[in-house]
Parts: C-alpha cells; structure tokens; sequence
C-alpha cells in the first residue's frame, strides 16, 4: 500500500463536516441520500456479520462493528479518507463500502500522479470484488464495484478499457446495483455516464449495437439522480458532462449552468466539497 505521505490531506475546511455523536445519524439521510447506504447500527451490523458468514471481521460483536462502521463513515466525511480507508479496509468485505469511497474520492480529487491514481482504482476494484462475492445482496457492493472499474477504465484508453471489456462489467454491476436499489441516485449518475461516455467515443450506431448505450436512456438516467439528489453537486456536475459528451459545442451553455448551480450547493460533507470545489475550478 502506499505509503502515508502519499495520501494528500483534505484542502478545504472540515469545521462543519464533523458529525460526532449522534449528528452522524441524524445526518445520516441527507449524508446518503447519493448511495442509499444504510445507517450502521447495530441492528445493521447485526445483519452483516450474519450475511458475510466466514468473510466478517474476526472478534466483533455487532455493537463493536457498529462502532466501528460509523467512526469509519465519521473519518470519509471528515475528510480524513486515509483514516477512512484504513478503517474500512480493516473490517474486510463488510467495510468495503466506506473503503472503497474513501479511495476512490481521494484518488479522483487529490492524487495527481495518473499512474498513481490507475493503481488506486484498481486496488479499490479489488476490495469491492471481494464485497461482491460476500454480500452480492448489497447494492453498494455492485455499485462500488462498478464506481472503481469506471475510473479506472477512464484512466486507459478507450480502446483498452473496450477490449478489456471493462464496459460489459460496469454496466452488469450498476444494473445489479439499480435493481437491489432503484433509487441509488449515484447508480443512475454512473448509468448516465455509462451510455453517454460509450456514445461519445465510438458514436451512436456503434455505441447502439455493440454495447446497448442510447442517448434517452442517458438523458432518463440523468433526470432520476437529478430528481432523487436535488442538491447534490455530482449529480449537476455529471448532468453537465453528459449533455457534453451527447452532444458537444450545442449543449455548451446548459452544461456551463449545470456546473455553475454544482458550485454554488452547500456541500454536506468533504466529499460534497470537492465535487463543489472542482465545478468552480472548470468555471474558472
């Protein structure tokens, strides 16, 4: 793993972004409203240990977990992702989520080595394969399968991620996802993205044949996050690359108003900051 130096530290002011006690719970559906991932009480954590079997973590009660998963949540959305990662990872495939999260939000804003960042992608692929075969019946399993294997694959050519088939694999886990989830608004962003980034590299037709990537259900993806995420700033921003990559210079000004209305949204945590923060820096 790299070593700790490497991870940069969060760059903006996490004052409002604590949530200690019970501010994590009540927080807790605004904090999520993007993943749909469950509050990790006990009760939860319960229902983990249970599910994972053999893969749950050695030695923990279901309070311990519990304990364990929201200090972990506590560090993503402080911004202290190094802390995060660690404490996910720990915990094996049941705390893979807010591993996986942690990594991969990191590694998209803050590592700037792209080498660096294609190793990260694939060691957050890695642990969310592991979270597939130990708890296939969660949807941020798949999802965060497919969030890794996405960024990774935009960080090869397109020619390689295709014959890889990277895109045959993101698009069977975000169908996995959407349906043990309907309404994970980050699911139906990454299926937006998913038709429009396929249609804007090899075009339409070939877009249509080979992989089954359609403009409408691009735009319909798009509108549910939007209307499931009203303000959250990935969505907008994401809504703005997809009229980008569908449809080039014409769409330009609607995309401009999507990242415009991104930056201005108060960010709920450090993830929400720097999605906020790097919509105002394209604007620039």
């Amino acid at each position: 793993m790299a070593a700790k130096s490497s991870w940069a530290a969060f760059p903006h002011d996490a004052k409002g972004f604590t949530y200690a006690g019970d501010a994590l719970k009540k927080a807790w559906p605004k904090l999520h409203a993007g993943d749909t991932e469950s509050y990790p009480d006990s009760k939860r954590a319960a229902a983990l240990i249970a599910a994972a079997g053999k893969s749950a973590p050695k030695g923990l009660d279901a309070d311990a977990l519990a304990d364990a998963l929201q200090d972990a949540w506590r560090k993503f959305h402080h911004g202290d992702f190094k802390a995060a990662f660690d404490a996910g990872e720990a915990l094996g495939p049941v705390g893979a989520s807010v591993a996986v999260k942690a990594i991969g939000i990191h590694a998209t804003y803050l590592v700037d080595d792209d080498a660096e960042k294609l190793k990260r992608f694939e060691q957050a692929a890695k642990i969310a394969e592991g979270a597939v075969k130990a708890l296939p019946d969660e949807a941020n399993s798949h999802y965060r399968h497919a969030f890794a294997l996405g960024r990774y694959s935009q960080g090869l050519s397109i020619a390689k991620a295709l014959k890889a088939g990277i895109a045959g694999k993101v698009r069977g886990a975000l169908d996995k996802a959407l349906e043990l989830s309907p309404k994970h608004a980050e699911g139906h962003t990454a299926m937006a993205l998913y038709h429009a980034e396929i249609i804007g590299k090899v075009g339409g037709m070939i877009g249509g044949l080979t992989y089954g990537a359609k403009s409408a259900e691009a735009e319909k993806h798009i509108k549910t996050a939007l209307k499931l995420t009203p303000d959250s700033p990935i969505a907008h921003i994401e809504h703005g690359n997809v009229l980008m990559l569908l449809h080039g210079d014409k769409q330009e000004d609607a995309a401009a108003a999507a990242y415009e209305k991104a930056a201005k949204l108060k960010p709920v945590d450090a993830m929400e900051a720097l999605d906020a923060a790097f919509a105002a820096s394209q604007l620039e």
